[in-house]
Parts: C-alpha cells; structure tokens; sequence
C-alpha cells in the first residue's frame, strides 16, 4: 500500500527531498544537485534516492522557482497587452513610489513589455461595472491574429473596471482563442487579481502571462515523468500564500506559485512554533544563491496581499519574505577597493570552486572551507568532496589584491556576508517596529546554520533554533500545510453607510463559492473550512490593514461597525505605533480564504540520551582570526538532552551549523539544537 508523503523543493544549488514514511513514523531527508537545463531531472533523482518505489507515494507536494526564475531572468515568453482605448498607457504610467518621492537619482522598474506591445481596445464599463460601450470585438479578433503573426508567446488582458464586471474580458479570451487555439496563455486581469488599483491588477495580469507557459510546460513535464515512473498520487503546488494546490489548478493560475519556493520554510516556521511553544520567531533560509527572512508573529505567518518584486506590484495572497543575494554560492568581488559579496552566484553550475566542477572566483562556501568550517569529505551527506586546496586558490585572487592572506580573506568574505544577511533581518523587523531581540532566530537553508549564530549575535537575538533537516526544512515545511484557496471582492462603503445584512450576505456567498472550490481539488466534505476577514483603511487612506472577522455572519452582529472599528484600531496602533479611535473608516475589500484540511504530521520525539556523553573529536577552526581546538559532531550521534559548549561544528546530510565561542548548544525533545550565548542561560 502506498505509504509516502513526500515534498520537493529546488532550490539554485541543490533539490531538497523530504519522504514521511507513515507506517514507521519517521521522516527521511535528502538532497541532490540542481540540474538547471532540466529541472525535473534533479527532482526524479533525488525521489529515486529516497523512495525505492515511486507508487509508493501516497501525498506529493513540490516548491517551484520556475516562475519566479523566468521573472528574476527575464527569460519568460514574449506577452501582448489589451489595455481599454484611451488608458493604455497604464502600465508604463505605473505609480510612483512614496518612499522615493525626493530621490534624484530613481529610477523606474523595468516592465515586462514595451510600449508596442500594448493594444487599445474599443469598449467600456462605469465605475460599476455597467456597459457605456460595447467591447470592440473586431479590435480583439486582430490583436489574436497579429499575437500569431509576430510570435507573442501569451496575451494579458486589462480593462477598467473588469472587477466589477468580467463580461468584457472573458468576451475578449474567447474570441483569442478562437484566433489563437484552446492552450494558448491568455491571462485575464480579473482572473489573476480580482482587486481595484488599475496599475496593480494590469502587473498582476502581465506577470502572471509572462511567466505562465514556462510554469505550465514545467509542471506538465513533471507530472509526465512522475506518471511514467508509477506514481499515481496527484502533484501539488506550493502557493506564495503558504497554502497548497493541485498542480492542475496551479497550471490555471500560475501567478500564485510565484514564490512557491521560498515559502516552505514559512509554514515550517509556523508548524515550530505550535510544537515548541515559542510563539515569535525569525526564519532565515540561506541557500547557495539567495537569503531568505520570514516572521511568525503570535504564532502565524506575516502575509500581505500585495508583493513587490524589483519594484512591479502584484496582488495577491502572500507571505511576507524579503530577500537579498547571499549564499553559500554569493560570489566575493571588488568594487572600488571594497570587498562586496553576492548577488552574483556560481549556482550548482560551476558552482564554488572547492566542488571542483571548474569555478575559479572565490565564493561564501570557499571561506567556510578554508576556515575549517566545513568538512570537506562529509559535505551535503558525503555526496560532494570538497577541494580545500581550490578553495585557498581562489580565494588569492582576491586576497592577494586586498594585501589578505587566505585565512583572513575567508574571514572578511564571511563578515560581509554576515552584515548583508543582518541588515536583511532589520529590513524587516526593525524598520516595521518589531524587536528582533523578542524574537527567536530559525536556521535552515543548506548554509542557513552555518552563518546564523553570527547573525543572532550581531542583532542581540538570545537563542538560535537549528530543526531537524535543516537543509531540507522548507520541503519539510511543505508538508505541513494545507490546501488554500483566496477569494476577494472589492467592496468600498464608509462606515457609516455599510448594509450589514448586504455585506454578510456577500461573505456567505464567497464562503460557499469557497468551499465549492474545494471539491476540485479533492478535499473531503468534513475537511473544508473557511476564514473571513476584511480590509479597512481610516477614510482617505489609501493602504488598508486586514481585518480578520469570527464569520461570514459576524456583519449582522450587535454593534459590528463599532467593534470592527476598534479592532482595526489596534492593529494599526500595533502596526504604527499611533492610531485614531472614532475616526471614520470605510472598507475596501472582503477576503474569504477557503481552507482544505490535509491532516497534522505529529513532530516526531527525539530519542533522549542515555548518556551525557557523545561521539565526537576535536579539530582546528578558526574564529575571530584564533584558531580554536574545536567539538566536531555528527548530528545523527546526539540524542535529546545532549548538550555541549561552543565553538562546536555539528555535520549533517543537508546542513552543517556553526557554534562560535561563547555559546551553548543543547538538543530537545524534537531533535532542534538550541543554541544560546552563555550569559543568557536559564533565562
């Protein structure tokens, strides 16, 4: 019988592979190269590494960079916008930013397409959706023809208004599909991002018709080779939102998987804190090309409902990362006489020059070597031996320039790398109010534990968390979510004047398209739920907070309006530190999210030591310009409760975690290493 639950996720480096054996209870993690040329190569070699027999899954979920590569690229299909005659210019209009209203020197984000390529079309809607003039379809019909004729690879669709009423849009994609064929990309701004703002929804739509046929031929091409090998268990999707879809739904709706990959280690972020009791946590992923941060606040995910990626908007249900280029594969370079790190990577191809696969610039990865950081014959599991002598060569060609000799070169590498990675983690704690010190640092990523007690340190966070797999933990992560729909209406009414009965009867109606939505993708009656809530802006306002509501029926309750009011007031002080009790509000959205449940993986117990003692020996590393006589351990020889000083390495299959002097390092009852700095233990 089918017994796997298995997750992927690719990152630039390597494929992490996490197999949950439900018969035994056990969890196996894995990793095997990225294959950049043909990424579902390295995701069927690492489910064969791990799984005898692939029709043994049972539960398959996968984080795709596919999207959001092809963004970050450039390398998405050429894309043909229909805009309404007369506003066309939209999107290249675009919005400029508050934040850089006194910059001399901004510069707009470069868009996706060029002005030639947009179409104005004849027709027209109010502001309430009603018809002022029919949609030009002889105008949609020549748009179809010249997307053949000049090689457009998608069409996006925008026309004002469309929100409201989708009559014209979805007129306008059958009409290019008679032009175009039935699997041609056509992405539809009401479709991709039912929301008001018409720059925003028009991004939305042109993102997601750029990016999606490469994800669409991705998945299907993935799907094909799972098929062929026996499995019969239905591929899903990680979502940016931190749910999951079936990969026939994500095919539909490309857009939201865009940040698929990074989000995995999220949601295991939020699986740890309901286990660990620690209800505020930082996670920070650092893999070979990029770091990742996230918060769990109060136990939950920070989502938004709008995300930015280098500088273009996009609406829609996603969790709050930010991201900057470091990794173990971040490139050391000079730039004026300064020593600068990333964002350029050296990938899994050459990838850092101590893999020996022909790279020769000195990366994050060659400094942890040479320092004795990393243990070259036990790297990712033993799967790559790593050249030292390679490493200090280059190295030198930096160093040399720089008057540094090798090891003092690693160690700059490092400490750049390091305040890179810290100012991300203030980027988005500090400057939005939040205390790192409150906070708990999660280390994961293949090279995540190896920088974060640095990190932790720098910042004045007390305790550095290292899970299970931590090189794996996002496809762990991905585990433990659920399927997850997002539904949206615009809805603007001032408090004032909201119909309480008419805004409970159109939550209840979202609620029950919601969890009809459900049924497709194979969710159980019993297991489907749903979560209302609301965006609320003070009047004139133009960004909004959301408003979380008990039910779609809390709107005919007692005093709704007055208790909404004082909710939202709370969460902007919180937010903002000030707010405004008994000004006027007024609403701009409701949100139902429709949720299926997949069933909670229980966090298996470590086994707890029978000793104090623990198989280890002792090597040189340095710290701090010292060579230090060092605990070197293999994480599959501590058992709960272990506990020893730093400085300490601790080697594993998908991860190696670096422990400075001055710290502590104990492992609990889930197998986490619990790292502290010496003054704080106990507290």
């Amino acid at each position: 019988m089918p017994n796997y639950r298995v997750s992927m996720d690719i990152g630039g480096t390597f494929t992490d592979i996490v197999a949950y054996d439900q018969h035994a209870g056990t969890y196996t993690a894995t990793k095997s190269s990225t294959t950049p040329g043909n990424l579902s190569a390295g995701v069927i070699a690492g489910l064969e590494s791990i799984v005898d027999d692939l029709s043994d899954i049972e539960f398959l979920v996968h984080g795709t960079t596919q999207g959001l590569n092809a963004f970050l690229e450039r390398r998405g299909v050429p894309v043909l916008l229909l805009a309404t005659a007369g506003v066309e210019d939209t999107y290249h209009i675009a919005r400029g930013p508050r934040l850089e209203l006194y910059n001399a020197q901004y510069r707009k984000p470069s868009p996706l397409l060029e002005r030639k390529d947009v179409i104005g079309v004849g027709g027209r809607l109010d502001g309430q959706g009603l018809e002022i003039r029919p949609l030009d379809e002889v105008a949609v019909r020549q748009a179809g023809r010249r997307a053949v004729a000049e090689g457009y690879g998608a069409v996006a669709v925008a026309f004002l208004f469309s929100y409201k009423n989708p009559a014209h849009e979805l007129r306008a994609r059958e009409i290019l599909l008679e032009e175009l064929g039935e699997d041609f990309t056509v992405s539809l701004s009401h479709e991709a991002a039912k929301e008001w703002r018409e720059y925003e929804r028009t991004s939305s739509a042109v993102v997601e018709a750029y990016t999606g046929p490469v994800v669409r031929n991705y998945l299907l091409d993935l799907e094909k080779k799972l098929g062929d090998r026996g499995v019969e268990a239905p591929l899903h999707i990680m979502q940016s939102s931190g749910g999951v879809l079936t990969a026939e739904s994500a095919r539909k709706r490309p857009l939201q998987t865009l940040l698929s990959g990074p989000v995995g280690g999220a949601m295991g972020d939020v699986e740890l804190a309901g286990v660990s009791g620690n209800r505020n946590l930082i996670g920070v992923d650092m893999g070979g090309t990029s770091f990742d941060v996230s918060l769990v606040v109060d136990g939950k995910p920070d989502v938004s409902t709008e995300a930015h990626l280098e500088g273009l908007p996009m609406l829609m249900s996603v969790v709050n990362i930010h991201t900057v280029g470091a990794g173990g594969g971040s490139v050391a370079w000079l730039e004026a006489g300064g020593l600068r790190v990333g964002p350029r990577s050296a990938g899994a191809t050459p990838g850092p020059a101590c893999y020996g696969r022909g790279g020769t610039e000195p990366t994050v990865t060659d400094a942890n070597l040479v320092l004795g950081r990393v243990d070259p014959d036990w790297f990712a599991g033993g799967q790559v031996s790593l050249d030292r002598e390679a490493a200090i060569a280059a190295l030198k060609t930096v160093g040399d320039r720089l008057g540094l000799d090798p090891i003092a070169m690693a160690e700059g590498i490092c400490d750049v790398a390091n305040s890179q990675m810290a100012q991300a983690i203030r980027t988005i704690t500090i400057s939005r109010g939040i205390e790192p010190r409150d906070f708990a640092l999660v280390a994961f990523g293949g090279a995540g534990p190896m920088h974060a007690v640095f990190l932790a340190k720098e910042l004045g966070i007390p305790e550095t968390v290292v899970p299970r797999f931590p090189g794996a933990f996002s496809a762990w992560g991905m585990l433990q979510t659920n399927i997850r729909k997002d539904f949206s209406e615009p809805y603007f009414y001032l408090d004032e004047d909201i119909d309480v009965a008419h805004m409970a009867g159109v939550l209840r109606s979202m609620e029950s398209e919601g969890l009809s939505s459900l049924a497709s993708e194979g969710v159980p009656e019993d297991s489907r739920l749903t979560n209302a809530s609301v965006d609320v802006r003070y009047q004139s306002q133009e960004f909004s907070l959301n408003v979380p509501l008990a039910s779609a029926d809390e709107p005919e309750s007692t005093d709704f309006v007055a208790a909404l009011a004082s909710r939202f007031s709370a969460m902007y002080h919180e937010r903002y530190g000030h707010s405004n009790l008994g000004a006027p509000i007024e609403i701009v959205a409701l949100r139902t999210q429709a949720v299926g449940d997949l069933g909670r993986l229980d966090a298996p117990r470590f086994a707890t030591a029978q000793s104090a003692e623990f198989k280890h020996e002792i090597r040189p590393v340095v710290f701090e310009h010292i060579e230090h006589q060092t605990t070197v351990v293999r994480r599959d020889d501590l058992a709960a409760g272990h506990a020893f000083e730093g400085p300490a390495i601790i080697v594993e299959q998908t991860a190696t975690t670096v422990v400075p002097p001055g710290f502590d390092v104990i492992v609990d009852e889930f197998g986490s290493l619990i790292i502290r700095t010496q003054d704080v233990e106990g507290n």
